[in-house]
């Protein structure tokens, strides 16, 4: 019996039949590797394959088989999702593939009715989906009834893997699984899921911490995939209008009945019109407003109106909306959206993707990518990068197209090598320890420090975490009245930490977008996520301007205006790009390579771009004194070392070069105002600092412990600044980085 086949009888009789009337010509390679694992082994499961190749139906075909063999007496298996989305599409699935079976699926967050929830509290059995917040409040609410609902947990799934390591979140997971297997003294198995992992062994160690059991990631033959990847550029104004247009041949877009002339929004609206398209944005300020745009180039054209939006900020049933009207077969529908739909929703059959400007990362280009050409059709991604038009007198680092670059550069990074970034683990994630130390409190009532202190410190997240640290965390949460001192020397929740913990956000540990109000003089400008250091300059509001202060307790900035162009912090954080984005980026400016996928304007404007990288030494060069003192450096490395060579000019170089202000764009340039005839220093000085034995909370300044995440405000600042320098700043890297110079 051929090993398909082995597998196939293996299978639940339900499954089979599902099978058979679901036409399945056969089993996936990744499934018959996923059943092999949990039917013969004991040891956890990381199912590493790519997208649209069957891995849920793998993870779920032989646990579905086994808790329908031997059926436990509480909730059998647990998975967690990402997002709600995510949850309710697996949701539907499951329902359909069960229909035969007696085994329930519950799915549990925020948009699920109350009577639905109690029938499962009632009667806990077969499957439980939930989002990590939701669980959060399971172990805090229903603490004494955790043993009743999973007291016989066999499988945990946690979908998208990629998603959570690497995050304050993914570390909350772990937290709590250790915290359920505590309780019930069951381990039960792991499955994890993922399409873009750059790193198996360092998924297979998240994968298994906490537990003892061996993590298996079975190898599985890549199924070879056609690939339709386009290149355009566009000239637009400051904002967003069409400057300098270059639309495919007239009579090649007069044959398909497109619409002539126009530009950006125009070429858009022409790759998505009459498909069923996805159109993929960095922020939600450019989803909404170009599918403004197609809609009014619709309503023009007096088509329909099948423009939709999807991003946190929308409404459950908006959402919905949009997901159904991309899953209606043989219907044109287009939506834009953040990374909400970048994971695996299954929206149907999708003709097309559309980037706009680059993705972060290599890993949400494979993502995108993989949400088109599913069921056998090649898939199709169109990017599309549009810049301001800024004249032959512009500095040097505004006449570059660094998206155009960064698109080229990830594209190529996988073409060539299939590399996709590695995820580096969060050492210390203070945050989370605040919250995990007050959600066990919440839970289980008054404690004593110790017991405390041995329950937190044993959670696999908080390994690096030393006790004499976190007794400084409690000794200051009592201060606070976060935590209380009984007569009886127990800990429980005080005054202060109950308004905390009893609202419902208190389950999510992302921040609430708290951010720093920024202050010309009395006058409101607006707010940034995080200020950068006194001196150095950030864009907001249209203009530039320079930090005078920072009231770190108050969350104030105050500024001056200055001239020029700099960094937008005020956007927050969007994901760190890593070294080799930047490296590959510089290798595009320096190769004398016309990449196949790239459109008429795009190489136009990459010929152009590396001639001026030619005549300005930059395709050589890294420092380059532009004038009135004023230089530019352009270190061609990832966020994080961008960070750290900023906070090390400014901590250190300020006085011996005269430094008058720092602005830039991270990671791409930084722009520095030198003292006269300073520039020729400059360099040397640089790696005179990398020499000697500067760490990274050197660089932070006397007063300051960045609160980044959501709990940091309840964090002791000597540890805070230990954190932040070990998880934001690196050194090692900046020095190694330099040495490349």
């Amino acid at each position: 019996m051929n090993e398909v086949l082995h597998t196939f009888s293996r299978l639940a009789p339900f499954i089979q039949e599902y099978i058979y009337h679901h036409n399945w010509s056969e089993l996936r390679p990744v499934q018959i590797a996923a059943c092999k694992v949990i039917f013969d082994t004991d040891a956890h499961l990381l199912v590493a394959a790519g997208t649209a190749s069957g891995k849920t139906e793998a993870a779920f075909l032989p646990i579905l088989t086994l808790l329908y063999e031997n059926p436990p007496q509480t909730i059998g298996a647990l998975y967690i999702g990402p997002i709600k989305a995510l949850i309710n599409d697996q949701f539907a699935r499951l329902n359909d593939l069960l229909k035969e079976a007696d085994i329930p699926v519950c799915h549990w967050h925020g948009d699920v009715s109350q009577s639905r929830k109690k029938q499962l509290l009632k009667n806990p059995k077969g499957i439980l989906q939930i989002t990590p917040e939701s669980l959060e409040s399971l172990l805090i609410n229903k603490n004494n009834e955790l043993m009743r609902l999973f007291g016989d947990l066999r499988f945990v799934i946690i979908d998208e893997v990629h998603a959570f390591m690497g995050s304050e979140r993914g570390c909350q997971i772990l937290c709590q699984l250790s915290r359920l297997q505590s309780l019930t003294q069951t381990q039960p198995r792991r499955i994890g899921l993922s399409a873009t992992l750059g790193d198996y062994l360092m998924a297979e160690e998240w994968l298994g911490s906490g537990s003892d059991k061996l993590v298996i990631t079975p190898e599985i033959e890549e199924v070879k995939r056609q690939i339709k990847l386009a290149l355009e550029h566009f000239y637009v104004d400051g904002d967003g209008e069409l400057r300098e247009t270059n639309l495919r041949d007239a009579e090649e877009a007069e044959g398909r009945g497109e619409r002539d002339g126009g530009g950006y929004e125009e070429y858009v609206f022409n790759l998505s019109k009459r498909r069923k398209c996805l159109i993929f944005a960095n922020n939600k300020r450019q989803t909404e407003s170009i599918i403004a745009s197609l809609r009014e180039i619709a309503v023009s054209e007096g088509l329909a109106d099948i423009y939709h939006v999807h991003h946190g900020s929308i409404s459950a049933s908006l959402r919905q909306s949009a997901e159904n009207a991309m899953r209606e077969v043989d219907k044109p529908a287009v939506t834009a959206a953040t990374l909400t739909l970048e994971v695996g929703v299954d929206i149907g059959h999708l003709e097309r993707v559309i980037q706009l400007e680059s993705p972060p990362s290599v890993a949400s280009f494979l993502q995108r990518l993989g949400r088109s050409g599913r069921r056998g059709a090649a898939a199709d991604m169109r990017f599309v990068c549009a810049e301001e038009k800024v004249s032959v007198e512009a500095s040097l680092e505004e006449q570059i197209p660094w998206q155009l670059l960064q698109c080229i550069a990830i594209i190529q990074l996988y073409l060539e090598e299939r590399w996709i970034e590695p995820i580096k683990p969060i050492k210390y994630p203070l945050s989370l320890l605040y919250h995990q130390t007050m959600s066990i409190l919440a839970a289980g009532g008054e404690v004593s420090p110790a017991a405390l202190a041995k329950q937190v410190l044993s959670l696999p997240s908080f390994s690096a975490i030393a006790l004499e640290d976190f007794r400084l965390l409690l000794r200051y949460l009592i201060d606070i009245n976060h935590i209380q001192l009984t007569e009886e020397n127990k800990l429980i929740i005080g005054l202060a930490g109950e308004k905390v913990v009893r609202k419902f956000q208190f389950y999510a540990v992302f921040p609430d977008n708290e951010e720093y109000v920024v202050k010309h003089a009395t006058t409101e400008i607006g707010s940034i996520f995080m200020p950068p250091p006194i001196g150095n300059q950030f864009a907001l509001a249209g203009n530039a301007w320079e930090v005078l202060e920072v009231d770190f307790r108050k969350k104030i900035v105050l500024v001056k205006q200055v001239e020029g162009k700099a960094s937008n912090f005020w956007r927050g954080g969007s994901g760190n790009i890593h070294t080799r984005i930047l490296q590959r980026m510089r290798q595009v400016l320096q190769e004398d390579v016309e990449y196949s996928y790239l459109q008429k304007n795009a190489l136009k404007r990459l010929l152009k771009v590396r001639e001026l990288a030619r005549n300005s030494g930059l395709d050589k060069q890294n420092i380059l004194l532009l004038e009135n003192n004023k230089c530019c450096i352009f270190p061609w490395m990832g966020t994080v070392a961008y960070r750290t060579l900023e906070r090390l000019l400014n901590s250190c170089c300020r006085e011996s070069l005269e430094i008058k202000s720092i602005g830039g764009v991270n990671p791409y340039f930084l722009t520095i105002k030198l003292g006269k005839d300073k520039f020729k220093y400059l360099y040397n000085e640089i790696v005179s600092l990398c020499e000697q034995r500067i760490t990274a909370e050197d660089l932070l300044a006397d007063a300051e412990a960045p609160e980044i995440q959501k709990y940091d405000r309840f964090i002791p600042h000597s540890i805070l600044r230990k954190a932040f320098a070990s998880d934001y700043l690196d050194m090692e890297e900046l020095k190694q980085q330099v040495k490349k110079w």
